[in-house]
Formats: C-alpha cells, sequence, structure tokens
C-alpha cells in the first residue's frame, strides 16, 4: 500500500515540497489522481498570497503544514493548495493537475464533459479545472490533508525515478523568474507545457 503523506512531508520550503508532490496521488471523497503540476508560493516573493501578511483570506497559510487552503480564482473556481513550512511562515503548493484515476464518471460530470472528451486530458488540466473535477469548496480550507474526505498518497516505492521539469509560474506579473511551476515531463495532462529549453532532472 501506498504511503498515506503526514502533516510532516508538508513541512519543508514550498519549492522542495511542490518537487516531490509530483507523482503523488491525491484523493477528495475517494475522488482524484496522479498529480503531475504544481506551483510553490512563500511569503517572501510577491506573487504569493501570504506576501502582505495575515489576513482573513490567507489566515490558513500561516496555520501548521499538511493542511488545505482553498481560494476563489478570477470569480468562478475554487483552486487547492497544500499549506507548507512551519505554522507562522506563510507557504503553500498549488496544485494545477492530475492524471484522473479515481471517480472519472463524478469527474466528468462535475466538469459537464461527455464520456472520453479528449480522452479525459482536460479533466484536471489547470488548477480551476482540478478544483471543479473534484468538488473543492471552501468548507475545505483549513482541513487536514491526512484525514478524509482528503487522503494524499506517495508514489509507490517500486515507482521508476521520475522525471521533473521546472520553469516559470502561470498567470502571475510579480516574481516571475522564479522556477516555480513544477512538472512531470511528457505528461499529456499538464495545464501547459514546459518550455523546450527546459531540462529535467531526476526525482
Amino acid at each position: 500500500m501506498p504511503r498515506l503523506l503526514t502533516p510532516g512531508d508538508f513541512a519543508g520550503d514550498a519549492p522542495e515540497v511542490a518537487r516531490a508532490l509530483i507523482g503523488a496521488t491525491l484523493l477528495v471523497g475517494g475522488v482524484g489522481g496522479v498529480i503531475v503540476e504544481t506551483e510553490a508560493y512563500d511569503a517572501s516573493e510577491p506573487a504569493s498570497h501570504s506576501h502582505p501578511g495575515p489576513t482573513p483570506r490567507n489566515r490558513v497559510m500561516f496555520g501548521p503544514p499538511g493542511h488545505a487552503y482553498v481560494y476563489r480564482s478570477y470569480g468562478i473556481h475554487w483552486c487547492l493548495n497544500f499549506v507548507c513550512r512551519e505554522a507562522g511562515h506563510g507557504a503553500g503548493v498549488l496544485i494545477r493537475a492530475l492524471r484522473p484515476v479515481h471517480g472519472l464518471a463524478l469527474m466528468r460530470q462535475r466538469r459537464g464533459l461527455p464520456e472520453g472528451h479528449a480522452g479525459d486530458r482536460l479533466l484536471c488540466a489547470g488548477p480551476g479545472r482540478v478544483g471543479q473535477a473534484l468538488g473543492i469548496t471552501p468548507a475545505h480550507g483549513g482541513l487536514p490533508l491526512s484525514a478524509p474526505p482528503f487522503a494524499v498518497l506517495a508514489a509507490p516505492a517500486d515507482t521508476p525515478p521520475l522525471q521533473v521539469l521546472s520553469g516559470p509560474r502561470i498567470g502571475i506579473s510579480k516574481a516571475v523568474a522564479l522556477p516555480w511551476r513544477f512538472g512531470l515531463a511528457g505528461s499529456p495532462y499538464l495545464s501547459r507545457r514546459f518550455g523546450l529549453d527546459k531540462k529535467p532532472t531526476r526525482t
């Protein structure tokens, strides 16, 4: 059985956690798949919601690691983040894309897509789509990732080394040079392809 991640697995720096999460499995109420794309955010850089300090909106980011931080993007989509670092710091990892594996019929229903649409490639390609497919709502905000309805499982021990790409984050106007977007090389489920100049590293 794959190992269930615990709060200690999220206690590191956000970029380290974001890279390590590639290949892990995320389930919400038994629905989900393999994480293939993430982005890291930290209070030290201005693109992060936590950069201005604690507010009612971002207070979960300043809580203990291993909890869900949920926010609404463009007034439409609920996006799921994993809180990192120690309590009081303000860091997180945005889940940008999954390879859908479990509960595909329910994900299609939530996304309003017919069976087999684009080979299900677009079910969870992008943080808004991930949130919609997994049924994320504000009620998930602040919940521990190590207890139902969440389950985050490490890749099986016999999984071959993964090639993980890194590059600039998407849809931001500040701290754009930081290479804090991570993705599984060659995955068709990424929200956007990485630049051809980005070389994969093994993890």
